[in-house]
Parts: C-alpha cells; sequence; structure tokens
C-alpha cells in the first residue's frame, strides 16, 4: 500500500511527535508513505475568507503533486483533509475553476487532473488497510485502558465533502480503539469542537469549552482523550493548563494522537511515539494500564 503522504504544518513544528508516531506506525503495518515533495499550507479553513481562487490553486497543487506519484493521497490532520477534499470536489465539479487553478499552476509545471483520492489515516484503516489486518499486527492489547474518542468538527462535516460516515453518529475511532484492545468510553463531547480555531478571537469561550471536553471524558471515567486531528490535540492538550484556571474541579486529561494509540497497540513504548513532548503527562496513567501487558 502506497500513499502520498501530506503532513500539513503542524507535523513540522509544534505536533512533531504526530509525524514521528506516523511514521513509526505505517512502517509497522507495511505502509508506504512518500511524503510530497514541495508541499505548502492547505490554507486552515482560513485561506478561502481571503481568495477563494487561491485556496483553489495552492491545493490543486498539493493534489497534482500527490498525482505525479499515482496514489493517493493521506493526510493525519481533519483540517488539511477538508481543505484538500473540499478544493478537490470543486475542481472536479466545476471545469472554469479547474482552468482556473490549472492556470496558475502551468508556472510550477504541474496540472491538476483529478486522479488521486485524499482520504485520512483513519479512513484509511477502515477502508483500505482493514481491522482485521490491524488486529494481527497488534503486539499489546490496550486492555483495561479507557478511551474517549474525541472526532472532532473537520473530520465529519461538512458530510457532503468528508462523508465517510455518519456525521450525527460516527463510529470509525471507536472501531479502531477497540481493534486495539482498548475499552471505548462514551461521553457528551465526543462529537464536541474543539475551539482551535476560535481561540483568539474568543479565548473566554473556548477556554471554558477546552475545560468542558476535558472534564466530560474525565467524569465518563477515560483514562485518556484520543483524537484524530493534531489541532484538536493543541487545543485540548496545549491549553489545557489555561482552561483549568476557569475550573475550580480538576479537568486533568492526557490527550492523544491517533497514531499513538495504534503504535502503543503495536509494542512502541511512550517515549517511541514522542508522548513525552505532550503538556499534560501521559506517562503515569499508560505506564500504569500497560505494565502488565
Amino acid at each position: 500500500m502506497k500513499y502520498g503522504f501530506f503532513p500539513g504544518c503542524t507535523l513540522e513544528s509544534a505536533a512533531y511527535e504526530l509525524m514521528i508516531s506516523t511514521k513509526k506506525v505505517a512502517e509497522a503495518l507495511g505502509i508506504e508513505l512518500i511524503e510530497l515533495d514541495g508541499w505548502t499550507c492547505c490554507g486552515a479553513s482560513h485561506i478561502q475568507d481571503i481568495s477563494e481562487d487561491l485556496s483553489l490553486a495552492i491545493n490543486a497543487r498539493n493534489i497534482a503533486l500527490g498525482e505525479k506519484l499515482n496514489a493517493p493521497i493521506m493526510t493525519v490532520c481533519n483540517t488539511c483533509t477538508l481543505m484538500l477534499r473540499t478544493a478537490k470536489q470543486r475542481l472536479d465539479e466545476d471545469e472554469e475553476a479547474k482552468a482556473r487553478a490549472n492556470e496558475s499552476l502551468k508556472e510550477a509545471g504541474l496540472e491538476y487532473q483529478g486522479s488521486s483520492d485524499v482520504t485520512h489515516m483513519l479512513w484509511m484503516l477502515l477502508a483500505d488497510y482493514g481491522l482485521e489486518n490491524l488486529k494481527k499486527k497488534v503486539k499489546r492489547p490496550l486492555k483495561g485502558l479507557k478511551v474517549a474518542n474525541f472526532y472532532g468538527c473537520h473530520i465529519i462535516r461538512p458530510p457532503q465533502i468528508m462523508g465517510f460516515e455518519s456525521h450525527l453518529n460516527p463510529q470509525s475511532m471507536e472501531m479502531v480503539a477497540v481493534a486495539l484492545g482498548a475499552e471505548v468510553v462514551d461521553f457528551d463531547q465526543r462529537l464536541a469542537c474543539c475551539g482551535f480555531h476560535a481561540v483568539f478571537p474568543a479565548e473566554k469561550e473556548v477556554m471554558q469549552k477546552t475545560g468542558v471536553n476535558c472534564l466530560s471524558a474525565k467524569d465518563a471515567g477515560a483514562d485518556v482523550l484520543v483524537t484524530p486531528c493534531p489541532l484538536c490535540q493543541m487545543q485540548l492538550d496545549m491549553y489545557q493548563p489555561d482552561a483549568q484556571k476557569r475550573f475550580e474541579e480538576s479537568i486533568k486529561m492526557p490527550i492523544l494522537h491517533l497514531p499513538q494509540l495504534i503504535g502503543l497497540a503495536l509494542g512502541f513504548e511512550p517515549e517511541e511515539l514522542g508522548i513525552k513532548r505532550h503538556i499534560i503527562d501521559a506517562i503515569p496513567v499508560l505506564s500504569e494500564k500497560l505494565s502488565s501487558k
């Protein structure tokens, strides 16, 4: 299995641990990831507010880089997936928009053709790799680890663009967690917004939301909260100490990236997956829960 890998900006900086864990998991599963040569920022759901044509052009270029590899494109970021799929849908349905984008791409010697699909690692595991194959790779079942799955807005909405599963009651995260041997914890905020894209204009409201999201998982008995999006992980982990200032009760909740959870079940140690980089220390609870495995 081969994919053109679009890492997105955060994997080269604030969420470098996601880059580490994604590559380790892919290698262990026998999945070839070829990083797109010269990829650029997807625009992070804001660029279209400045120029829709620019948003289409830069993501047409990113997809065209994947087409050169004759491979589908895979991301590990909800927002990157949304931006790339939004551009692809528009380009595939609007010949005039496609022509304008390709006119811009001429300078780079590229042409968008529409031959590469865009997927997320979460979807790939279910649709392409298969949960039965994933189960066969598990070396350390996560038995006893209680996992709260936090989807994030952009992997399920808008459904007409994302559309992998029900946006009202998705189950992909739970299916992966169960395949790894973990115990799934249901909690009120599993489909909530993390607030990342509003943290600067609405800091007070977002910090409240961050605290509620973490507290909801904690009150439901979760040991860790897992998300398929680095922006959700950053918001819930990095800003958790700031959110705590608005709550009397402890909201402490370790936040893992999806590939880190998978990597633990594949036998990697937390340190190998970059978990030490997190603000909220997940090592103690993982050591306790996984020590006997």
